[in-house]
């Protein structure tokens, strides 16, 4: 019995060393596995000042910078209509035309009066005495009171009027653009309180815009903006600032105007994100990706001797991508790490995969 029980005893220590063996090999094996330090791969740029675009952002509303209202002046019977809604039309070129029949007896009916009132403003000079051959030497306060009395004023604009209903019984283009809000039907009476449709030139686009009244002193007439309409985020369209109404409203903004070029998907009334550039002249400009934060500062990394050495900085204005810093350490010419800094510690070694051109 003793005899088995000091077997047991030691086959049980030789399966606890062997395991134990087991474990020191395993945990060499992973030491050895470990890859050695290496340096960490980076992409750098040269610190040169050069020229800065600040960025304000604004959101905004297209609009046409020349618009047209047609309207029928008189209601009848609506012929025909030419265009749809979204045709290109050309100035002078026919919208929709109005039954004629009641404006053409209008107009006949007032030719007939005009010509009664010049018979009877006749009657009435032949009855104050004066001759119609010579009409150059009769007063003209005669002239006027026989006018009066025979109604030929009255009568030639009624005529006139009649003429003009006529004439504009047929809707033309004023100007050149796109057609808008045409809800109208042939066959309906038209209505000359209600606005047939719109001719909107969209080849002269503007932007309209708010700005709070503490960013004001950094916009200038002329500024370049770039406009991104909300639905379309592939398309841009460039332009100036072209108007600042110098009014701050009742929640501290400022509207501002710029004019933007044609782009064919752009509509009236379509919503755009607004950058506004302007120039602040000879910066040190970095990539955003340039800084980091250590020990809760700014820090931007330089390459010196393939170490990472790195340098404390103050970020000033910035736009969607860069910032300009200053830095009593950095000078002009140094190589700053823009990618692969986000792990870096102070001289961490670094390999250079590309210099970039900024």
């Amino acid at each position: 019995m003793k005899h088995n029980y000091t077997f047991v005893l030691t086959l049980v220590l030789a399966i606890f060393c062997a395991c134990t063996e087991s474990n020191k090999v395993t945990k060499e094996e992973r030491l050895q596995q470990l890859p050695p330090d290496r340096p960490a791969e980076v992409t750098t740029m040269k610190l040169t000042a050069r020229d800065f675009d600040h960025e304000l952002v604004s959101n905004g509303r297209v609009s046409a910078g020349n618009v047209a209202e047609l309207k029928f002046l008189t209601s009848e019977v609506i012929s025909e209509i030419f265009v749809r809604n979204g045709s290109r039309v050309n100035k002078g070129q026919r919208i929709a035309t109005l039954n004629t029949y009641s404006l053409n007896n209008a107009l006949n009916q007032a030719k007939d009066a005009l010509e009664r009132s010049k018979l009877e403003y006749q009657d009435v000079l032949i009855g104050q005495g004066y001759r119609l051959d010579n009409q150059e030497a009769i007063p003209d306060e005669v002239v006027e009171l026989a006018k009066v009395k025979s109604g030929a004023n009255t009568a030639q604009t009624q005529y006139d009027m009649a003429r003009y209903n006529l004439e504009k019984a047929t809707l033309t283009a004023p100007i050149g653009g796109v057609v808008a809000n045409l809800f109208a039907k042939p066959n309906t009476l038209s209505s000359p309180s209600e606005i047939f449709c719109h001719i909107i030139d969209t080849r002269s686009l503007e932007v309209s815009f708010p700005v709070l009244e503490n960013e004001l002193a950094m916009i200038r007439k002329g500024d370049k903006v770039r406009v991104t309409p909300f639905s379309m985020p592939g398309v841009t369209v460039d332009g100036r600032v072209s108007e600042i109404n110098p009014w701050v409203d009742k929640n501290g903004m400022v509207q501002v105007k710029a004019s933007v070029g044609h782009h064919e998907r752009m509509v009236e009334g379509m919503n755009v994100r607004v950058s506004i550039f302007r120039s602040l002249g000879k910066q040190w400009v970095v990539p955003k990706t340039a800084v980091v934060l250590r020990t809760g500062k700014q820090v931007v990394f330089t390459v010196v001797d393939g170490k990472a050495v790195w340098n404390y900085v103050q970020t000033g204005l910035e736009n969607a991508t860069e910032y300009t810093i200053t830095s009593e350490t950095l000078k002009e010419g140094d190589r700053i790490i823009t990618n692969g800094n986000i792990n870096l510690a102070h001289e961490s070694p670094v390999t250079v995969l590309k210099t970039i051109e900024y």
